[in-house]
């Protein structure tokens, strides 16, 4: 039966797209905890921090529409190299400076804002090109397959970056980052893909035009936007509850090296979510996942009513196989119920909405936390989470999709796979 759900690893294209989206989060996995303490160690303030997480994730919501419109134009595996080389370019700049003692909060913004731009064009065209190069009937078990190894290269260096932050120093962490991206362009610049037939040249010129159409795929499937709104509450609280406030509540208890291994649970957790996942066959399967949604804020609570190393492991692995649940089956839906020419564009709006508050919550929890308290602005998010849930529920066209459990949808491309 596990043979059976790694079938897609029999495709070689999807395969060499495994290796670079893999590299990539594995140097990725460390970056957040290494930049995260290199900001600490220069201010020792949460505000700072946010300032610079917020920076990167609002330069990347600003240009992520343009980024799906480029993924439906441009051949995605060139646009992919031409990005993880930028983002190689910017990573070991940060290291440098912070390798150097010469980073300021300044420059790591402006940095950071670079590497969300890079983002914006990185993120719509690696979801897209999956189902240009598998079969509808092998998406749900590739799309657990890419998020089986994508949650084993986080598990692996979340701890490692929380090592390296603590016994090196956190530039070596960002180091490692920058390298993994030149790596990962390596093996996009492998994937081959058939020569396309080209768009007319009216609508190829007419960005506008290519904005508009996405736009009206995208609000004319109610169970889209509902999600999409609900996850840029959930987003929010967890940026600023994990991204921002987590570090230096780990800071002040039990310690960062053990941080990277709370991290690291929850990604365990989603090893074992999506290992379910391969396996099942549930006909609402966007309910199915936004149900399971419901268990993400644990970690934000046992962190903010009593942090323990035990408990946040156990919450972290309980919200790392719930929340993988909604992620595979949201993947899954969007690949099954969308057009694949218009398919990048459309995962643009979905990444513009479900970040939209993003930014907002990663500089605005400091000054709460700084008002009311880190314990009740954690709780807090924690309900915030569980409102959102209720939110998406609300929508009976949520409660009713239905999933075509292997059936061919809309999306199918006959190209190879990505």
């Amino acid at each position: 039966m596990i043979r059976e759900s790694l079938g897609p690893l029999k495709l070689a294209g999807y395969r060499t797209w495994l290796g670079g989206r893999v590299t990539s989060a594995f140097g990725n996995s460390i970056a957040p905890i290494a930049l995260a303490f290199a900001v600490l160690d220069i201010s020792g303030s949460p505000r700072d921090l946010g300032l610079v997480v917020g920076a990167r994730t609002l330069v990347n919501v600003l240009f992520v529409l343009f980024g799906g419109v480029l993924a439906d134009r441009l051949p995605k595996n060139l646009l992919l190299v031409g990005s993880s080389l930028a983002a190689f370019a910017s990573q070991a700049i940060v290291a440098a400076l912070v390798l150097t003692g010469t980073a300021t909060i300044p420059l790591l913004i402006g940095l950071s804002a670079f590497n969300g731009m890079v983002g914006a064009l990185s993120w719509p065209t690696s979801s897209a090109l999956v189902p240009q190069l598998v079969p509808p009937e092998l998406r749900q078990q590739a799309n657990a397959v890419g998020r089986l190894f994508f949650n084993a290269a986080n598990i692996l260096g979340a701890p490692i970056g929380g090592i390296i932050a603590a016994a090196a120093g956190p530039g070596w962490g960002i180091a490692v980052d920058a390298l993994t991206f030149l790596l990962a362009a390596i093996f996009y610049g492998l994937i081959k893909l058939p020569r396309a037939e080209p768009a007319p040249v009216a609508e190829r010129q007419n960005i506008f035009r290519d904005l508009r159409t996405g736009w009206v795929e995208f609000r004319s499937r109610t169970w889209l936007w509902a999600v999409v709104a609900g996850f840029c509450v959930v987003n929010a609280a967890l940026a600023g509850g994990l991204g921002v406030l987590g570090p230096a509540v780990a800071d002040d208890t039990f310690g960062r090296e053990r941080w990277g291994f709370v991290l690291a649970a929850e990604t365990a957790g989603m090893i074992i979510g999506a290992v379910i996942a391969m396996r099942l066959r549930v006909r609402r399967l966007l309910y199915f996942g936004v149900v399971a949604t419901a268990f993400v804020g644990l970690q934000m609570f046992v962190l903010g009513v009593h942090p323990v190393f035990p408990l946040m492991l156990a919450a972290g692995f309980i919200a790392g196989v719930t929340i993988e649940q909604f992620g595979i089956a949201w993947e899954t839906t969007m690949q099954e119920h969308v057009p694949g020419d218009k398919l990048a564009r459309v995962y643009s709006y979905d990444m513009l909405g479900s970040l939209l508050a993003v930014p907002i919550g990663q500089v605005a929890v400091g000054p709460f936390a700084e008002a009311f308290g880190i314990e009740t602005t954690l709780v807090g998010l924690c309900a915030l989470t569980l409102l959102a849930v209720v939110g998406m529920l609300c929508s009976r066209d949520v409660r009713h999709l239905e999933h075509a459990l292997g059936e061919p949808g809309p999306s199918t491309v006959k190209e190879s796979v990505a």
